[in-house]
């Protein structure tokens, strides 16, 4: 039985299928693109950042609004450090805002509250705690007692003599084997190295492709995983590349366009709507829309729901943000 999303899939292809190639630009009227717009764009984007390419369709899955060697964007190998789950604590635990962005650890309402005072000190304080000092030593401040209530936590230094626990003092053809390399301390005792690599990061590394979407007429983000040893992620997996709020209503896992392959993707539902923004901020200010610059806003307003995958988006442009993530992808 189809899902409720592959029923929606199927309708929004077929309607699309019908429905004649725009040619008219509505970039500032509704922040969508035409073919030609988004060919532009691209090309921007790979001028600026070589990092991402053009690339050929399949054959049985090429379309003929877009030239026969720019029907999708790549960049392949993009790093990904850590999961979104070591954000998340950090961004929810406020909500104060900063010119409309977020600002981590915040609780809104109170961004203003005064924070205590700390008590000035006096002369007379200092030459008390001038005293105090001197009775624990010269130099040095210890909780008094510190020594007898604590002693039961000092390991006795006999504990460390019998290193034969450890490692084998006189035959080392008699320890257990290990891969790691052994050295000796200067007297004929053994001890075992750290392996080279055991403090190495391991890092999952991203094919992020960006295709036109002809239902929507926007581009359309799609994500293809790969942990430490080259192995393909599960959807779940990718999962835990997207921020919490919106892996449940944001990605879903279809067949790509241009190479069939089952991909997650970021549902361009909402696009439009977040770009119309970003052009009204731009007319607002007197800056005149350029549509040629789409995929940077596009790509910029993206990095906020996976802000963990490191592609190439930066640019020096005044986008006056409002809030770009609220709403996205919302079915």
């Amino acid at each position: 039985m189809q899902s409720a999303h592959q029923i929606a899939d199927l309708y929004r292809s077929v309607v699309s299928s019908f429905t004649p190639v725009p040619t008219k630009t509505q970039f500032r009227e509704k922040g969508i693109l035409t073919p030609q717009e988004f060919v532009e764009a691209g090309d921007q984007l790979v001028f600026k950042f070589p990092t991402w390419t053009w690339e050929p369709a399949d054959a049985k899955r090429e379309v003929k609004w877009l030239p026969p060697n720019k029907q999708y964007l790549v960049t392949r190998n993009v790093p990904c450090k850590a999961r979104v789950k070591d954000l998340d604590t950090t961004l929810t635990q406020g909500e104060g805002h900063d010119r409309d962005w977020f600002l981590p650890g915040e609780k809104g309402g109170d961004v203003g509250e005064d924070v205590p005072e700390i008590k000035d000190l006096t002369l007379e304080d200092n030459a008390k705690d001038a005293d105090k000092d001197k009775a624990s030593g010269p130099g040095l401040v210890v909780q008094e007692n510190f020594i007898n209530e604590n002693k039961d936590d000092i390991p006795d230094l006999d504990s460390f003599a019998d290193v034969d626990n450890l490692v084998k003092e006189e035959d080392p053809a008699s320890a257990a084997p290990s891969s790691a390399p052994a050295a000796m301390d200067g007297q004929g005792k053994y001890f075992v190295c750290a392996a080279p690599d055991a403090d190495i990061v391991r890092t999952r590394s991203y094919d992020l492709t960006v295709t036109y979407d002809k239902y929507y007429q926007t581009p359309r983000l799609w994500l293809f995983g790969y942990d430490e040893n080259g192995v393909p992620l599960k959807p779940e997996q990718i999962f835990e590349d997207v921020m919490t709020q919106y892996a449940t209503k944001t990605v879903t896992v279809d067949p790509h366009p241009c190479t069939g392959i089952p991909t997650a993707s970021i549902h361009p539902c909402r696009h439009a709507q977040v770009m119309k923004k970003v052009v009204d901020s731009w007319v607002e200010q007197g800056v005149a829309p350029r549509h040629d610059l789409a995929l940077f806003v596009f790509l910029k307003f993206i990095s906020s729901i996976v802000p963990t995958i490191d592609y190439d988006f930066t640019m020096d442009i005044d986008m006056a943000l409002p809030s770009l993530t609220a709403g996205i992808g919302r079915k």
